[in-house]
């Protein structure tokens, strides 16, 4: 069944790096964030085993790198319960196929995201015109086409559950992409955001390599519904997080997570949504 499984004709390695790239932080016991090249992953553990859930696929090309991260983090021939995908852009679904492959797990996605995923409809084209900077300048080179991973990937359970992560619910977080989910616990406030919104500039190529921690929105160039998006700020916004770990970018606690996600909901339209582009509505332009 694997043989079918294929990524987009346009799928390539992309040359971009950080200097966080290579490195993973322990945010809490059971979460542990790794950076590959300029997107990050998640490994969510179980208390006091080696079982594990791995949270979005990285870049393309980066297989290796995960399946090495896992085993310093697990121990040899580590093998997560499945991957859960916050959705299907390309820096988030690298490396799927290899990983699937490799662990033969299944892979777990939103209805709304699961027809790019299955090789039925490309993402629309990024938008270099978003913004001045060099990652949205470089951004039409990045792979939009539709992965196929039919016959590994399977819907997220309708009661907001999330597969073999314990009182995680999932919440669906469009705008940057239709079936966009981020992963949430109430118990403690931890919130594992993708891209609904970022802790780094993304469309800037400098402050992506340096990492500089700031509040933004979610990467301009392929977000395609700012309404949706904002919607989505709002309702994270909400929840009163303790700590996020968003897709790009460093994680954010406490006060700084609480002073700078209300500022996001509050001026949304200043701090995100593009002067121009063609993503964004009229009546924003």
């Amino acid at each position: 069944m694997d043989k079918d499984m294929s990524y987009g004709d346009d799928y390539k390695f992309i040359p971009a790096t950080s200097k966080q790239s290579g490195i993973s932080i322990e945010v809490l016991p059971d979460l542990f964030v790794h950076t590959v090249q300029i997107v990050n992953i998640v490994f969510y553990s179980y208390p006091n085993s080696d079982d594990f859930v791995l949270i979005d696929a990285g870049m393309p090309s980066s297989a290796d790198a995960i399946i090495i991260a896992a085993e310093k983090k697990f121990g040899e021939n580590a093998r997560p319960k499945a991957i859960i995908l916050t959705h299907g852009h390309f820096d988030h679904v690298g490396a799927v196929i290899e990983l699937v492959r490799h662990w033969k797990v299944p892979v777990y996605a939103h209805s709304l995201e699961l027809p790019y995923l299955t090789g039925e409809i490309d993402y629309p084209e990024a938008d270099p015109s978003s913004d001045s900077g060099l990652v949205a300048k470089m951004s039409p080179m990045f792979p939009n086409e539709a992965v196929n991973l039919t016959g590994y990937i399977e819907e997220l359970p309708l009661n907001g559950t999330v597969p073999y992560m314990e009182e995680f619910q999932w919440i669906h977080t469009p705008g940057h992409s239709p079936g966009h989910v981020s992963l949430f616990r109430e118990r403690d406030g931890a919130l594992i955001v993708g891209d609904a919104f970022v802790t780094v500039k993304q469309e800037s190529l400098y402050k992506v390599f340096t990492q500089e921690k700031e509040m933004n929105g979610p990467p301009k160039y392929f977000t395609t519904d700012w309404a949706l998006a904002f919607d989505s700020v709002k309702k994270l916004a909400a929840l009163k997080p303790a700590i996020a770990i968003t897709g790009h970018g460093l994680p954010m606690s406490g006060e700084e997570l609480t002073q700078n996600l209300k500022r996001l909901a509050d001026n949304f339209e200043e701090m995100a949504i593009p002067n121009k582009g063609k993503y964004v509505n009229k009546e924003n332009e």
